[in-house]
């Protein structure tokens, strides 16, 4: 890879950077900021789940009009500033209705950032020859910092500070993003056949397939939910909590990392297949855990329920979606991902309340049905990769 595309690589590395430092202080914490301001378990779990809905509904009509014009950049700019400015609005209000209104807002505008930087990595793969799993560490690496960072202010207990490192973090993401070359080839064609949204994306068996990985993603909302709440009441101080959730995400960079490599040797199916297994282990152990140093080692396997699954969902979309629509593609399987989210986080809520270990165990019944369900699609699935066009490195 030649110096401006090394340069290159690391300026996206910059925009994955930048927003998974405002999402890394959200995703953890976020739960808190509503309990401080009063709110129960049950109205959390439901303003979550009403965000993840939003989210879902929003995501692929949210790409498809940035993957229409062919202004990726500006999108996400557009769309960052419109998230800092809900978040806005809930640092000036208060109450459960104006919390639940402006998480909505925010996952509107703020969910489609990853799908479309992901798309924009993907154009820079083919384009200049460089490693999708290169880039995307770095937006690991900003969601450990975020997270040591934000175990320290939550520590402090003004979680008023948490909401405004994560305004900072969106609104950077929207500069970084418009400082960002154009990929010219994959934003603009004017060819009729190339603007015509594919078929692919109403096809039964694609949709059936993204269910099923859907599954491996939506595995994880007892964790992004309640596994704060879950070690507070273990015992666990803020501070180690924020280092609970950086080892989970050191292992997914480490994942990440070696990605490319690991690509040439073994496809995207295997590396959905070893994030179900992942999942199954993880969940299963998780509520056994009562030492920070078994839940510490028990993180290490986050790398693989989220990181090889990740991995192996980017490496599918890329070989069946045209570079076009790559970004619409990534909205898709984020909303089918935010549908088994959100379910889980709807049903996690009262779960909790009855006893805390119960919707870890259910999120790891999930994870065997995903194991499953791509254990019997596995021989379509990989006919239609060998049907598709070749995929980059992951």
């Amino acid at each position: 890879m030649s110096l401006p595309a090394a340069s290159l690589s690391a300026r996206v590395g910059g925009l994955f950077a930048s927003h998974f430092l405002g999402f890394g202080l959200f995703l953890p914490f976020f739960p808190l900021v509503l309990e401080d301001r009063g709110l129960t378990v049950a109205e959390i779990g439901y303003i979550l789940s009403a965000g993840t809905i939003v989210r879902i509904a929003a995501n692929p009509v949210m790409t498809g009009l940035s993957d229409h014009s062919g202004r990726r950049r500006l999108s996400i700019f557009a769309y960052s500033m419109a998230g800092a400015a809900f978040l806005g609005f809930f640092i000036a209000s208060s109450g459960m209705v104006t919390a639940l209104i402006a998480v909505m807002g925010l996952m509107i505008f703020w969910s489609p950032i990853v799908p479309l930087s992901d798309a924009y990595a993907l154009d820079v793969v083919r384009n200049h020859g460089a490693d999708y799993g290169r880039m995307r560490l770095w937006g690991s690496v900003g969601f450990v910092v975020a997270n040591v960072f934000g175990g320290w202010l939550a520590g402090m207990g003004n979680s008023q500070l948490i909401v405004m490192g994560t305004v900072l973090g969106v609104i950077s993401t929207g500069f970084v993003a418009i400082s960002l070359p154009r990929q010219g080839r994959d934003e603009d064609t004017d060819e009729p056949q190339q603007n015509q949204r594919p078929k692919l994306f109403w096809s039964p068996w694609f949709l059936g397939i993204l269910g099923v990985i859907g599954l491996l993603q939506g595995s994880h909302a007892a964790f992004y939910g309640f596994g704060t709440l879950f070690w507070l009441q273990a015992g666990i101080s803020e501070f180690a909590i924020g280092l609970l959730w950086s080892i989970g995400v050191l292992a997914e960079i480490a994942l990440f990392f070696v990605a490319g490599r690991l690509g040439l040797s073994f496809g995207p199916l295997t590396f959905l297949l070893v994030g179900a297994a992942g999942g199954i282990l993880r969940w299963l152990l998780f509520p056994l855990a009562d030492s920070f140093v078994t839940m510490a080692t028990l993180q290490l396997m986050h790398g693989l329920s989220f990181g090889a699954a990740h991995l192996g969902s980017v490496a599918f979309l890329s070989r069946l979606v045209p570079p076009k629509w790559g970004a619409t593609g990534q909205g898709v399987l984020a909303a089918s991902n935010g549908i088994l989210t959100a379910l889980g986080l709807a049903i996690c809520g009262p779960l909790f309340e009855q006893n805390p270990a119960y919707p870890f165990w259910a999120m790891a019944g999930v994870s065997m049905v995903a194991t499953l369900g791509l254990a019997l699609l596995h021989p379509f699935m990989s006919r239609k990769l060998a049907a598709g066009e070749a995929s980059p490195a992951v």
